[in-house]
């Protein structure tokens, strides 16, 4: 994991496919939004949704806390929860920031983390964004999972303008 910026290059920016939409070219409204837009939501947001899809194949989503790593989106959950549950049996994912006017969508590949140093940057992120006093033992991994979700592409669009801010960016993965 690596520092609270930018991680590695930087990803490629498109305007997504949105037919029927009136979505203008990548030159035109807004343009293309920068990396650092969303970076900016992604660190700023207070809680997260994640959505996940049973065993069964139906959805499920939850609200959580989380943390920008600066190359994924940090969470925990109890081991035995419905989320953690579907993210092993399959670990793609989608996480939103709960702003739907300026959202960030994340879709990618959840990793369990079970390495201290990793466990540690968590909740050193954790206590810093939410003011909590939370220890690594906290994060004790027979109890709590602790998340990271490694984006293959994030989407997102500005408000007011709906037509000319959609972004979405890819990371080669």
């Amino acid at each position: 994991m690596s520092d609270a910026g930018a991680a590695g290059p930087e990803p490629t920016a498109e305007r997504p496919y949105m037919p029927g939409y009136g979505i203008q070219g990548p030159d035109e409204g807004s343009g293309l939004l920068p990396w650092a837009w969303a970076v900016e939501r992604l660190r700023a947001a207070r809680n997260f949704w994640v959505c996940t899809v049973r065993p069964d194949g139906r959805p499920h989503a939850m609200p959580v806390w989380g943390a920008w790593s600066g190359d994924a989106l940090l969470f925990s959950s109890a081991v035995p929860s419905r989320k953690m549950v579907n993210l092993r049996a399959n670990p793609q994912v989608v996480v939103t920031t709960e702003e739907a006017e300026n959202p960030v969508v994340i879709e990618g590949r959840a990793e369990i983390l079970t390495e201290q140093k990793d466990l540690q940057r968590f909740i050193d992120l954790v206590n810093s964004k939410y003011a909590t006093r939370y220890r690594v033992d906290f994060l004790d991994p027979e109890v709590n999972a602790t998340v990271a979700v490694r984006p293959q592409s994030v989407f997102g669009l500005r408000q007011g303008d709906f037509t000319g801010s959609p972004t979405r960016w890819s990371f080669g993965t």
